[in-house]
């Protein structure tokens, strides 16, 4: 068994000395034992020597980020507690964070009192489960005082400030903490057990997901399955559970912890609605300097090149690449805000593949590559959605082939039906991706930079577009890649 928490450490892991030392100043002053890591890597060595009951993690820093960290702290050992240190522009990935089993999160920069509130509710929590497992720890030395056993474990799980909720394997409620009741808005001193789940909350995902957990149909171990719901508005919780399993391993019922994300909800609001709003500030001066350079330029078309010029057409190139991530950031915008596809219209497949193969064809052969398109011998079915989403889609890994492809490469287009899906795989044997980027390359603003992609201008948000794009037509993207081979990367849409 560990330590009792009082002699266990807080680690600190941030890539920031100014944060590191802050935060060791205030914790020590709350009486703590401190550890600070810059790397994730240093993090992890300390915490196989090291007691550690509480990590206070950044979710950016160089060689492992925090995601992989937190990812070895929950195969390691579930009982450590960490919190997320978040910048405004990593709510999104915090959110995820707490899907991954982190326990809470603090923004960046922070101030004193909220670092103790967030680290004093978590000592609780480590508190609180050490007692549980003493608890349990008595329970198997001896059965004579179960009836107060019961009693303490009910005060802890009272006292713990996620809602819990207990069914039977018919979906009954057996058991809710005081917590939960407020995340649902009851009245926590009339409401009584023994009705069904949908009793409770009206949410038909949330209800569906408990009777599955319920009579069994989700496992005891491996990925934990969560659900986000509104019980009102204004409001967003996170639910997650597991079976009870009894002595032979049957499933008796489940047990589900709701968590309160609103706080995080709103951060992601507020970070889209500033995206959105700097974004159509910006574009237009941009767009009014990029022309007036455009007819400067024109006006010395018969000029040598000379200094001025070649500023002039660096300056015209920048601009054209901000306009660009402009015109991505507000796409994005766009799509977290569910404001595409609302305007379905039928779409013929062979056509725009058509479409878009031409049109993109000029850029190939300027850099002699071949691009060719490849359909069935039978139409393909016309789909009923955005036509500008699929442009979109297929435009976006179309151009990544071309220009992730050296000069003289081969980019392949292939259409097929397959399973009531429609099935696009763009091939190519240009430079490919690294197995370590492989799930990298969807997030915004990455990039693959290697000797051979340096040069290659992108904002990074193409793949971002495309996946999000493709979540609201119900369909996937997949990627196979070989570095200095080439890569394939296979869309699916419902038909």
């Amino acid at each position: 068994m560990k330590n009792k928490p009082e002699t266990a450490y807080v680690l600190v892991v941030d890539d920031e000395e100014g944060i590191r030392s802050g935060a060791e100043r205030i914790l020590n002053r709350m009486g703590l034992k401190v550890l600070t890591a810059a790397r994730g890597n240093e993090a992890l060595d300390i915490m196989e020597r090291e007691d550690v009951s509480l990590v206070l993690l950044d979710l950016k820093m160089p060689g492992l980020d925090g995601m992989q960290v937190l990812k070895r702290i929950r195969e390691s050992d579930q009982n450590i507690l960490v919190i997320i240190i978040t910048g405004y522009a990593t709510v999104e990935t915090a959110i995820e964070a707490m899907k991954q089993g982190a326990y809470d999160f603090i923004a960046k920069p922070f101030e004193p009192d909220h670092l103790r509130i967030v680290v004093n509710r978590a000592r609780e929590k480590i508190r609180l489960t050490f007692e549980a497992e003493n608890l349990e720890l008595e329970r198997k030395r001896t059965l004579s005082d179960l009836g107060t056993e019961k009693s303490r474990v009910r005060t802890i799980i009272e006292s713990l400030p996620n809602g819990i909720v207990v069914t039977n394997s018919s979906g009954q409620v057996a058991l809710m903490n005081p917590a939960f009741l407020r995340h649902i808005g009851f009245d926590t001193l009339s409401c009584i057990t023994g009705e069904q789940i949908s009793h409770y909350v009206k949410d038909d995902g949330f209800c569906r997901l408990v009777m599955e957990i319920s009579q069994g149909s989700h496992p005891a171990v491996g990925d934990v399955p969560t659900y986000e719901f509104s019980p009102a508005e204004g409001k967003f919780l996170m639910a997650r559970g597991r079976p009870v399993l009894g002595d032979e391993n049957e499933c008796l019922g489940a047990v589900i912890a709701v968590e309160d994300i609103t706080a995080l909800k709103l951060l992601d609001r507020l970070k889209s609605e500033f995206v959105a709003k700097v974004s159509h500030e910006l574009r237009s001066p941009l767009s009014t300097i990029h022309e007036q350079i455009a007819l400067v330029l024109k006006d010395m078309a018969g000029e040598e090149s000379n200094d001025e010029k070649l500023i002039l057409a660096r300056a015209k190139e920048k601009t054209g690449g901000l306009i660009s991530l402009i015109g991505d950031l507000l796409d994005l915008s766009r799509i977290e805000a569910g404001a595409v596809c609302h305007e379905p219209k039928p779409v013929n497949i062979d056509i725009l593949l058509k479409n878009i193969v031409d049109f993109l064809g000029t850029r190939a052969k300027s850099r002699q590559q071949t691009l060719t398109l490849e359909l069935p011998d039978y139409p393909l079915p016309s789909l009923t959605t955005d036509p500008m989403a699929l442009e979109s889609i297929f435009g976006n890994i179309i151009t990544n082939a071309i220009n992730y492809t050296q000069n003289g490469g081969k980019i392949s287009v292939k259409a097929v039906l397959a399973d009531n899906k429609l099935i696009i795989k763009v091939k190519d044997n240009g430079f490919g991706i690294e197995q370590a980027y492989i799930d990298k390359i969807f997030d915004k603003f990455f990039r693959v930079k290697n000797e051979k992609t340096r040069l290659i201008t992108g904002t990074g948000l193409g793949l971002p577009i495309v996946k999000g794009l493709l979540k609201d037509l119900g369909g996937s993207i997949a990627v196979e890649s070989t570095p200095g081979s080439g890569s394939v990367f296979t869309i699916s849409i419902p038909v």
